[in-house]
């Protein structure tokens, strides 16, 4: 019968690790006196990330003496110490290749349920001293898992484990584990997966992505790792497009038509999706820069909306020096900020220069007619910073079943409310509270960070489903780092020490362009010493929290990832420049 060897436990603390501090309970130590088993945790015991971390369903972590002498054997050593592994429970038997999803088991006096493999973590290298472990883990099928405490009892080192009951359909951990991480997920074993109750949710909605991309034909990259997966780019590096059109949007604001001078087709294009420009000027490297389209492509041209910024080289150059005849460069539009699909509600709210993208998606729902119900929520200054006024009030008025509300923070004297605006306001929390806005809506938010956060929130404390709710970032991300707090603040920059003499690493988002320098083994470390807000997980190529939309170039992967990137995306943890790249970072 199994059983249990070692009772672990271990409170979160601060470690120094290259240059950062890192809040990690990877750290157990064995207890030899009984401890209660809890539903969150055990007592004496936590979890330093809970947003990887931790909670109901990720309450206990299981590991196996077997693959203790599995791992001492293929590391060559004989210095582990029960919890080496971060485990709660070091066991004897309950292999990761016979223990299944919802199995459940008496340990003690408490009853646990298997929930989920673990979660790969960067902080396991740490601990091991290994830094590619996590991904070493589910290369090699063993894993380890969690469990939810179903009842709360005593546990102790030593006890027995009992079996009471299987799991549906008998999906074992090894093969769960795989069916995520690695490159084969048949369709037939991710509906089993689904349909089991016992698996986390977090785990059901990733195999769903996956059974969607596979039916729908989309087997490139990990659908149900990648943060946003989105359509592969119609081509690949930079077009030539002309200028063929340069109108002024609002007092701040200007509209560039653009077409394609080889005279072919920019195939498909997504109303919400944004395309990097370069600005090729003479005797100075280019300029890169992210622009939303502003209206629905129609496969002949695109248009993009572009706002003065203070100091901005790029917008400076674009208002003042670009003219129409201009050939500037174009990447293939990208993005998963596109209207979503349906003929349910749709709710558009954007402020100032946000306006760009979910116009599109207005334009998209005029020309095909939509009998869907359309809130339009705008947010500007006044009407001479409101871009695209006209035009969407024009589209509206097409509109059978739209709404619109504006707000203008500061109306100038020839503004007219009833007519250019509704309220003097702020378009935020308290201006939507205040609307009857249908709870099963889509809701499309884009913006200032402050103003997107702000809603993003009101709507799911209102009952608003996270699925429901699509956001889009203007200029870098806000950055993933579990354990390690953000930097805020900070501008991208060269990295310290000498300039490298590699290839050009191009941070698009950022505005930043540097040389690469053979002191760094990832593009993901090269990002940090730039100070360029980056998001990660596992640093090994497994997670694909890293995976990143490469405008051009190629990489190399030291060590290849387990599953492979979108087309036209690369994962940074694991990747070197092999020429001159552009990232969307």
């Amino acid at each position: 019968m199994p059983r249990l060897l070692s009772l672990n436990v271990g409170l979160p603390r601060t470690i120094s690790w290259h240059g950062k501090q890192v809040r990690t309970a990877i750290w157990k130590e064995p207890v030899t006196e009984p401890r209660m088993a809890r539903h969150l945790n055990i007592d004496g015991d936590g979890q330093g990330d809970l947003a990887g971390h931790g909670g109901e369903n990720r309450a206990v972590y299981v590991y196996q003496i077997e693959s203790y002498e599995y791992w001492q054997r293929f590391l060559g050593r004989r210095d582990f110490v029960f919890g080496q592994f971060g485990e709660n429970l070091t066991v004897d038997g309950l292999s990761d290749a016979e223990t299944c999803i919802g199995d459940r088991f008496r340990i003690g006096k408490a009853l646990f349920e298997v929930s989920q493999p673990r979660v790969t973590c960067y902080r396991l290298g740490i601990r091991m001293e290994v830094s590619e472990m996590a991904a070493l883990l589910v290369a090699h099928g063993r894993p380890g898992f969690y469990m939810r405490v179903l009842e709360e009892g005593l546990v102790q080192s030593g006890d027995t484990i009992e079996m009471v009951a299987a799991g549906s359909h008998r999906l074992t951990i090894s093969e769960v584990d795989a069916l995520l991480y690695k490159p084969d997920h048949p369709i037939d074993r991710l509906e089993l997966a689904i349909d089991n109750p016992a698996l986390s949710l977090g785990w059901r909605r990733s195999f769903e992505k996956l059974k969607e991309a596979g039916l729908s034909g989309n087997s490139g990259g990990n659908a149900g790792l990648a943060a946003n997966p989105q359509p592969d780019p119609t081509w690949v590096g930079f077009r030539e497009f002309r200028v063929t059109r340069k109108t002024p949007a609002s007092s701040d604001v200007v509209s560039l038509e653009l077409e394609p001078i080889d005279g072919l087709s920019i195939g498909e294009a997504l109303p919400g999706q944004f395309v990097v420009i370069e600005l090729r000027r003479t005797g100075s490297l280019p300029l890169l820069r992210s622009y939303s389209l502003s209206s629905r492509p129609d496969g002949g041209r695109l248009s993009i909306g572009v706002k003065r910024e203070v100091g901005g080289s790029a917008s400076g150059y674009i208002h003042d020096k670009l003219a129409v005849g201009d050939v500037i460069g174009l990447c293939a539009p990208r993005g998963a900020f596109v209207l979503p699909q349906g003929d349910g509600p749709v709710v558009l709210m954007s402020a100032g220069i946000g306006v760009t993208p979910v116009l599109a998606m207005l334009d998209a729902l005029a020309a095909e007619e939509a009998k869907r119900e359309v809130w339009w929520l705008y947010g500007a200054r006044s009407g001479l910073q409101h871009p695209f006024g006209d035009r969407t009030r024009r589209l509206l008025s097409a509109m059978s079943h739209a709404h619109s509300v504006i707000c203008y923070s500061s109306p100038a004297s020839a503004d007219v409310i009833g007519r250019d605006y509704d309220r003097r306001s702020r378009l935020n929390s308290d201006v939507v509270e205040s609307l009857s806005l249908p709870i099963d809506a889509d809701y499309c938010i884009c913006g200032p960070s402050g103003f997107m956060s702000d809603l993003t929130e009101f709507l799911r404390t209102s009952g608003i489903d996270a699925s429901r709710i699509h956001t889009e970032a203007f200029g870098p991300e806000h950055s993933i780092t579990p354990g390690i707090g953000a930097i805020e603040g900070r501008r991208p920059h060269q990295p310290p020490g000498d300039r490298g003499a590699g290839p050009l690493v191009a941070f698009a988002r950022s505005g930043l362009t540097v040389a690469w320098s053979s002191n760094f083994d990832s593009l993901l470390n090269f990002a940090e010493a730039c100070d360029v807000p980056v998001r990660w997980s596992c640093r090994t190529g497994v997670c694909h929290t890293c995976e990143t939309a490469m405008i051009s170039g190629d990489v190399a992967y030291e060590p290849q990832p387990l599953d492979k990137a979108s087309k036209g995306n690369v994962l940074i943890c694991c990747s070197k420049p092999k020429n001159d790249i552009i990232l969307d970072l």
